[in-house]
């Protein structure tokens, strides 16, 4: 997984009038924490986190805090401003080495389907998985081919199969399908119901 360099400095002030300045200098509030390492209050420039926020793909966090020591994490939580969507707060977990991990992994599909082929609807519902994974080998993302996925078919959790990655999803979690054009039958059998046609009786010419 690529890892992306995040310079931070640390926060003295606690107090939410304090955060509150920091953001209207273009800076935000944030916590680092691991199970090696006490809790440590950071700021960083919202322009140097943002495009570890507004990305489909998952990144390391090289965390290199002023003054202080460097540390290998992933973005945990984010909390944006219900009114503007700006963010306001991240919270950042910090990587020990061996050690098993809960993290959300893009999914990327790929191929052609031989249903989209024959004329039906690509559907996916799922962009993200959330896995448990050594901390020493998180996929960047998760790749799932779509080549023979057939009219009215779908692929769930359950097909996924990639060693040493589990799902924390249910197993019948749907991730993509193709349904069929509307009015259709579906790989059931089942066909969309049309009305019938109705014939008026027209005029005789000479009246």
């Amino acid at each position: 997984m690529e890892k992306v360099l995040l310079n931070a400095r640390l926060r003295t002030n606690l107090a939410k009038s304090a955060n509150n300045e920091l953001r209207k200098l273009g800076k935000i509030p944030g916590i680092y924490y691991s199970k090696a390492d006490a809790p440590v209050a950071i700021e960083v420039a919202n322009n140097d986190l943002s495009p570890l926020v507004y990305t489909s793909a998952a990144h390391v966090v090289a965390l290199d805090i002023e003054g202080g020591a460097k540390h290998d994490c992933i973005l945990k939580e984010v909390q944006f401003d219900p009114v503007t969507d700006r963010i306001v707060h991240f919270d950042l977990l910090g990587l020990v080495a061996g050690a098993t991990i809960n993290v959300d992994v893009p999914v990327h599909f790929t191929g052609t389907s031989t249903g989209v082929r024959a004329g039906g609807l690509l559907q996916e519902f799922v962009h993200k998985l959330n896995i448990a994974v050594n901390s020493d080998n998180i996929p960047e993302f998760i790749t799932v081919d779509i080549s023979d996925l057939r009219m009215g078919h779908s692929i769930h959790v359950r097909d996924l199969k990639i060693e040493g990655v589990t799902f924390n999803h249910p197993e019948d979690t749907v991730l993509v399908a193709v349904t069929p054009p509307r009015g259709e039958a579906t790989a059931e059998g089942t066909e969309e119901r049309t009305e019938p046609e109705v014939i008026t009786k027209g005029k005789d010419k000479d009246e």
